[in-house]
C-alpha cells in the first residue's frame, strides 16, 4: 500500500492542530474543515488548504470535501464522526482511507452494548447490566444509565432510586441524540468508589496488536475526565498485567487496526470493593488524553508519536514489537474548559481578550487552539486546551503541573483553570491509589474551596502603585499618602486594596499583562490594567475587578435567569400556573449540557420569557415566580 500524500482532518480546535503538526513533520499535505463559525480559527490558518462544510457531523459533506480536495486519507480526531461507522463506510465507498478501524469493528466496539458482548465472549469481566425493558423497581440501585454510542461522559446519569429512573433515562436519551445522533441506552450497576483505568492499544491490518501501558482517569466530574495520568498510580503488577493482556486480546479478537483505548473500571479493595476490574467500553479512536502516554513512552529509544503510528498503520505498516516500547517517568494532563467550575460547572462563553499559556516551562506541553482575542461560543465542546506536565516520577509531574496551571492565564471569560490548580494541589489527588484517595465519584461528593480574592487584590495594589509611581506626581495623586500620618488605604473602583506588604517589581509581559509576586502568597499573579479597570488571574482563577463586573441575582425576588449562555430546550409552564418548590420550569442547553431551571419556592409563574429554540445570553430573565406567601399577604387587611 502506498503512503498517505494528502490528509483531511475531519475535526477542529486543538486536535486538528495536533494532527497537522505530525503530518507536517512527515511531509503530508493537510486539509482543514471549517464551518461559518470557524472561518478564521487557528486550525484553518495552519492547514495547507481549507474547505467549508455545513457542519462537522455532516457525513455527506465531509466525504464530498475529501473527494473535492483530493485527500487520500481522513483523520477524524476525537468526537464528531470519529466513531461513526456510517462515516467509515462512506469513506470506503469513496476510495478514501480512514485513519482508524473499519466500519465493522466500529459497529462491534464503538458501541458499548455490542462491545460488552464481545468482551464477554473473550472472557473479560464486565459490569453487571440490567434489561432496559424491565421494571426499574426491580433494579438494585444505584445504577448508571449511559448511551450505547459515543463517549466523553455524554448521555450518562447516575440513578439512586426507582422514582428518578424515567426522568434520568429521558434526559440521557436527549443528550445522547444531540451528541451522537443515537439515543440507544444501556443500564449497569454503578460502582460507587471505582477507579477509571484504561489501556492504550495499537493494532494493524496484519492481525497484530500491542499496548502502550495504562492511564488513570479517575479524576472526573459528572463522568467527564478532568485530570489524566500515565501510568496508573498504586496499581499492583498482577492487575496491571491482566489489564494489558485483556486489552490486547480484545483488540486482536476483533481485528482492530489503529489507535484504540480499552477502558476498565477498577473496584479497589481499599475502598471496600472486590479488588477486581471490569470492562467498560472501547474507544475506537485517539483519546483526548493521549499526550500523557506519548510523554512516558519511547519507541526504540525515541519519543512516541501516536498520530505518526496511526498514519503508518493506515498506510499498511506494522505495529512495533511489544519489547520495542518502553515506559519511563510519569505525566499528568489537565483539561482547560470554558466553564465556571465553582458555579456548578456551567459552560461559559465570550471573548478571550488575553491568553497566556505556560509553553516556555521545561517539561510542559500545551495542546490548544485558543489565542488572544478569540471568541468562545457555546456551539462547540467547551474544552479550550490541555496542559501536560512530565517528570521523573509522579510527584515531580504533579508539582510541575501545579506550577504550569499557575502560569496559565485566560482573561475575558471564566475557565476551570483555578479549579484544576486546586485539584492538582489537593491531598486526595496526591494520594490516588491510597485509602482515602481520589476515585471517579470523589468530585461529586466533595467540593473544593472557592478561590480567595486576597492574592488578586494584593497583586492589583502592587500594579496600581507601580503605575502611580511612574506617573507625574501631584498634590491630588491617589497614592494613599497622608501628611504626618500613616499611609491611607489604596482604593480603586470602590475596592480597598492592600497598602503594604512585600512584593516583586511587576514584570511586563506581552498583550499588556504584568506578572507580580506578592508575599505571603505562594505564586505570582497576572494583572491586566485598562481604562475599564483591573483584572487579575491568580492560581489560574480570573478575578474581574472592573466596575459593574460582579452581577448578583437576588434569588428572593423570584427571577430565574440563564446561569449560562445557551439555547432554551424546553418550557414546561405557562403564565398563571401554580408551581411547587423545586419544580422544573424549563430546560436550558449549552455545549450539549442540559440544566433544569427550578422554582425557588411554592408560588405562581407570572412571567415566561423563555421560548423553545431561542438562544439567550448569560443573566437573561427566563421566568418569574411570585411566592405563595406574597399572594396571601396581598389579599387585603
Amino acid at each position: 500500500m502506498t503512503g498517505i500524500e494528502k490528509l483531511l482532518i475531519a475535526n477542529r480546535g486543538e486536535i486538528a492542530l495536533r494532527v497537522m503538526r505530525t503530518a507536517d513533520e512527515l511531509g503530508i499535505a493537510t486539509v482543514a474543515l471549517y464551518t461559518d463559525l470557524d472561518r478564521r480559527a487557528p486550525h484553518v490558518r495552519a492547514a495547507g488548504e481549507a474547505i467549508e462544510v455545513p457542519g462537522y457531523l455532516d457525513i455527506e459533506a465531509v466525504v464530498a470535501a475529501s473527494v473535492t480536495t483530493g485527500a487520500d486519507a481522513v483523520h477524524p480526531g476525537y468526537g464528531f464522526l470519529s466513531e461513526r461507522a456510517p462515516f467509515a463506510r462512506a469513506l470506503e465507498l469513496a476510495g478514501i482511507r480512514l485513519v482508524g478501524p473499519s466500519a465493522d469493528v466500529m459497529d462491534l466496539m464503538g458501541r458499548k452494548d455490542a462491545a460488552r458482548e464481545v468482551a464477554e465472549r473473550a472472557g473479560v469481566p464486565v459490569v453487571p447490566a440490567y434489561d432496559l425493558g424491565a421494571d426499574p423497581a426491580t433494579f438494585t440501585y444505584p445504577v448508571l444509565v449511559k448511551a450505547a454510542a459515543g463517549g466523553g461522559g455524554k448521555g450518562m446519569r447516575v440513578v439512586r432510586e426507582a422514582a428518578d429512573f424515567d426522568e434520568a433515562l429521558a434526559a440521557a436519551r436527549r443528550e445522547a441524540a444531540s451528541s451522537f445522533g443515537d439515543d440507544a441506552m444501556i443500564v449497569e450497576r454503578y460502582v460507587e468508589r471505582g477507579r477509571h483505568v484504561e489501556v492504550q492499544v495499537m493494532g494493524d491490518d496484519h492481525g497484530d496488536a500491542v499496548h502502550l501501558h495504562e492511564r488513570d482517569c479517575s479524576a472526573q466530574r459528572r463522568h467527564q475526565k478532568v485530570l489524566e495520568e500515565a501510568p496508573a498510580p498504586g496499581l499492583d503488577d498482577v492487575t496491571r498485567t491482566r489489564m494489558h493482556t485483556a486489552a490486547v486480546d480484545l483488540a486482536r479478537q476483533v481485528g482492530y487496526s489503529g489507535a484504540g483505548t480499552v477502558e476498565f473500571l477498577l473496584d479497589p479493595a481499599e475502598h471496600g470493593g472486590t479488588g477486581d476490574f471490569y470492562f467498560l467500553e472501547m474507544n475506537t479512536r485517539l483519546q483526548v488524553e493521549h499526550p500523557v502516554t506519548e510523554a512516558v513512552h519511547r519507541l526504540r529509544g525515541e519519543p512516541v508519536d501516536l498520530v505518526a503510528m496511526q498514519l503508518d498503520v493506515a498506510a499498511g505498516g506494522h505495529v512495533p514489537a511489544q519489547s520495542e516500547l518502553t515506559l519511563t517517568g510519569h505525566a499528568i494532563e489537565a483539561r482547560v474548559y470554558a466553564e465556571d467550575a465553582f458555579g456548578g460547572f456551567l459552560p461559559q462563553a465570550g471573548t478571550a481578550t488575553v491568553v497566556h499559556w505556560p509553553e516556555a516551562l521545561a517539561g510542559v506541553r500545551v495542546d490548544h487552539a485558543l489565542e488572544s482575542g478569540q471568541v468562545v461560543s457555546t456551539s462547540f465542546d467547551p474544552m479550550l486546551g490541555k496542559v501536560i506536565a512530565a517528570g521523573a516520577d509522579r510527584e515531580a509531574a504533579r508539582e510541575l503541573l501545579v506550577r504550569a496551571l499557575a502560569d496559565t492565564a485566560v482573561f475575558g471569560l471564566v475557565t476551570n483553570t483555578g479549579f484544576l490548580h486546586s485539584l492538582a494541589s489537593h491531598d486526595a489527588f496526591r494520594d490516588v491509589g491510597a485509602p482515602g484517595g481520589l476515585d471517579t465519584a470523589w468530585l461529586d461528593r466533595n467540593e473544593l474551596d472557592a478561590p480567595d480574592e486576597a492574592p488578586a487584590l494584593a497583586a492589583a495594589a502592587v500594579s496600581l502603585r507601580a503605575e502611580l509611581a511612574s506617573s507625574p506626581h501631584g498634590a491630588w495623586q491617589p497614592d494613599a499618602f497622608r501628611m504626618g500620618g500613616p499611609v491611607g488605604p489604596l482604593v480603586e473602583d470602590g475596592r480597598v486594596l492592600p497598602a503594604a506588604g512585600w512584593s516583586t517589581v511587576p514584570e511586563t509581559l506581552p498583550d499588556g499583562l504584568s506578572r507580580v509576586s506578592t508575599f505571603p502568597h505562594e505564586m505570582p499573579s497576572f494583572v491586566r490594567r485598562s481604562t475599564a479597570g483591573t483584572e487579575v488571574v491568580h492560581a489560574g482563577q480570573w478575578f474581574d475587578l472592573r466596575p459593574g463586573s460582579q452581577s448578583h441575582v437576588d434569588e428572593a425576588d423570584g427571577d430565574l435567569v440563564a446561569p449560562m449562555p445557551g439555547t432554551v430546550l424546553d418550557v414546561r409552564v405557562a403564565e398563571g400556573e401554580a408551581v411547587t418548590e423545586g419544580q422544573a420550569l424549563g430546560v436550558l442547553e449549552a455545549m450539549k449540557m442540559e440544566l433544569a431551571l427550578k422554582a425557588p419556592y411554592d408560588g405562581t409563574v407570572t412571567t415566561v420569557a423563555a421560548e423553545v429554540g431561542r438562544q439567550v445570553p448569560l443573566g437573561h430573565v427566563l421566568f418569574h415566580v411570585e411566592p405563595a406567601h406574597a399572594e396571601a399577604d396581598g389579599g387585603g387587611q
